[in-house]
């Protein structure tokens, strides 16, 4: 993803760029999917795409050229303003946030659009305290008339996966992005993330150790799914839900009304678990504190997960300017740093292995940061290119694991 100027009217636009040099079988069908989805979208709490430019073709990039959206420039994602603020936002702002990523999605589930990875780093966030759903590079439309239509489960960084995808399911609608509210929400509230999983083994122990251990009656049809045997055990073993206590627990601990969204979003069961239109209407966003209005949030400097992440390293290193050849890992009880943002299903690319438990295979890895400098050659209309610059991952920010998307 890159940060560019306008030449014509001198705004700023951040570009998406699709890398063409390793594509046999023409454009990529996921950037062909993202760029129809957007095309048609129009709402306050869902990313413009203001037009698609290409770059020429040259020696440089060996007679390819380049592909990228141009999306309005947006100063943060959610992610990197957490870092910035270090979780300190108030109640009332909370509710502003999370009001207009349920408003966004509601947009998107009514036009029949599942966004399939809501993350802090794909919230995207402007000056003004407009809160847009970005990154749709995953995203996929469905049929409510098909309801046995099958998708891959490869979606979803892990920290904000739905217990079914873990579980293996191929057949979902949009509670998978329901879950992934409530991960955020649980987020912002808490001041740390909900479920901090290492990999999928452990994502699973995490989420079954506070919502309890799924089974038929509870969560009819799970029974069915491919790895329900890994997490099947009979009555006398089986955990309690403890996710109420939990979010009880916290210091300060959560008000009853915000405790019974989150677990109407966390439950385990995505048939009864609540949808966007009905959660805007709950009894958290009419109590006190109310939503503060988007235009009353502080203002900050420009920050996305990217430059914060990079900021902590220098800092990291700062510290240690002589560190050992072999790192010791970290300490029992030590919190897990987030999932990698690395990895991107949507080009092909070449091999990489999984960090989040799966097996390798191929899928890709290319990244908007790295390689070559955004703009070589490209349409003389926008300047100034240069990485890292609208929100921290660009479409690659998920679980590297993921491989082409159905």
């Amino acid at each position: 993803m890159f940060k560019a100027k306008d030449r014509h009217t001198n705004e700023l636009v951040a570009m998406k760029k699709f890398r063409m040099g390793n594509e046999k079988e023409g454009f990529p069908i996921t950037a062909i999917r993202e760029i129809k989805l957007l095309r048609d979208m129009d709402h306050e709490n869902v990313v413009k795409l203001k037009e698609v430019v290409t770059s020429k073709e040259n020696s440089h990039n060996r007679g390819k050229g380049s592909v990228y959206i141009v999306f309005e420039f947006m100063d943060h994602d959610l992610m990197g303003l957490m870092d910035t603020v270090a979780m300190n936002f108030e109640e009332r702002q909370v509710k502003c946030f999370v009001k207009q990523l349920l408003m966004g999605l509601h947009y998107c589930h009514k036009r029949n659009i599942m966004h399939r990875d809501i993350k802090g780093s794909n919230l995207l966030i402007n000056n003004a305290g407009i809160l847009k759903l970005g990154d749709f590079g995953l995203s996929r439309s469905f049929n409510e008339k098909d309801i046995q239509y099958k998708y891959t489960n490869r979606v979803v960084t892990l920290w904000y996966r739905p217990p079914e995808l873990l579980l293996g399911a191929v057949v979902y609608g949009p509670a998978i992005d329901m879950w992934g509210v409530g991960c955020i929400m649980a987020e912002l509230l808490m001041k740390k993330p909900l479920f901090p999983g290492k990999n999928e083994r452990d994502q699973m122990d995490r989420v079954f150790a506070l919502c309890g251990t799924p089974y038929e009656d509870i969560w009819p049809g799970i029974s069915k799914l491919p790895y329900y045997n890994t997490v099947h055990r009979p009555e006398k073993d089986r955990k309690p839900f403890r996710l109420k206590q939990h979010l009880t627990q916290n210091q300060p601990p959560l008000a009853d009304k915000a405790v019974d969204l989150v677990q109407k979003m966390l439950i385990l069961d995505p048939a009864k678990r609540i949808a966007a239109a009905d959660a805007l209407d709950h009894d958290w966003f009419w109590s006190d504190p109310m939503p503060c209005e988007p235009s009353s949030l502080p203002r900050y400097p420009s920050s996305h997960e990217f430059v914060t992440k990079k900021r902590r390293q220098e800092a990291k290193a700062a510290e240690q300017p002589q560190a050992k050849r072999h790192q010791p890992g970290p300490a029992p009880g030590q919190q897990p740093s987030r999932p990698p943002h690395g990895g991107s299903s949507h080009t092909g690319g070449q091999k990489g292995g999984s960090q989040h438990g799966r097996a390798p295979h191929n899928g890709g890895n290319h990244s908007h940061r790295g390689g070559e400098k955004g703009g070589k050659g490209q349409d003389n209309k926008y300047s100034g290119s240069k990485p890292g610059g609208y929100h921290a991952g660009g479409h690659n920010g998920g679980d590297p694991s993921r491989r082409p998307v159905r």
